[in-house]
């Protein structure tokens, strides 16, 4: 009877001592990963996201100046365009790295319709188109400075008569100051709703065009005062 009671025992000191650690184990990764749970991250901070849709938005109240001639006043409402933001690698995890895409970028030109200089339209057939190559750059989300580099032609065209070679302006965008030789300016931050003013100093080179060169006087400066929206959502 002695001998039947020894080998009994074991085996059921053995079952139970495996089974209830497992069982604990399991209870211990439901609680830490179920969703039903929120008092365990009710003071945790969830992190910023990675990548971002940058949506960008021209305004009215814009200006346009090149060489020592007065600015053109320049409504660009309508403008937009879409990229991409990504959490800059410097450790600074509030400047957002930002690049757009060209083909969702749209500036409008400057027409009779949304240009005027020292107070009267564009002569009806005037036309300069914007075509942009490059824009991209550093949004500070704290501050609210930004930096956008911003490289794009410049077509003037007078109806079917008369196309200039186009025009490369390559300047940075920027909502603090820009200042050439002959020409500065000074942007302002982002605020609460995204607006944000930019401005860009930049030197237009000769081209091939003798009477675009005589009129323009080029190598010359010119300025963009750009007015803008500026948004994020999570991609």
């Amino acid at each position: 009877m002695g001998c039947k009671i020894n080998t009994s025992n074991p085996p059921i000191l053995l079952k139970f001592s495996t089974t209830k650690p497992t069982q604990r184990i399991r209870a211990i990764a439901f609680s830490s990963y179920s969703p039903n749970q929120p008092d365990s991250i009710s003071s945790t901070t969830l992190p910023k996201p990675d990548v971002y849709t940058v949506n960008f938005k021209t305004l009215g109240g814009c200006k346009l100046g090149i060489s020592r001639y007065p600015d053109f006043e320049y409504n660009a409402h309508g403008g937009t365009g879409t990229g991409t933001g990504t959490k800059t690698k410097d450790g600074d995890l509030n400047t957002i790295s930002v690049s757009f895409d060209l083909k969702t970028l749209y500036i409008p030109p400057l027409t009779s319709g949304t240009t005027t200089f020292l107070g009267l339209p564009l002569p009806p057939f005037l036309k300069i188109d914007i075509v942009p190559e490059l824009f991209q750059g550093t949004i500070d989300q704290d501050s609210g400075k930004v930096d956008l580099e911003f490289m794009a032609r410049f077509l003037f065209s007078v109806g079917t008569i008369y196309r200039a070679p186009s025009l490369l302006v390559k300047t940075v965008l920027t909502s603090e100051e820009s200042t050439g030789t002959i020409r500065s300016g000074r942007g302002e931050r982002l605020d609460e709703e995204g607006k944000c003013r930019l401005v860009g100093v930049a030197t237009v080179d000769p081209i091939n065009d003798v009477f675009m060169n005589t009129f323009l006087g080029l190598p010359t400066e010119c300025l963009a005062k750009l007015s803008a929206v500026i948004s994020f959502s999570s991609s």
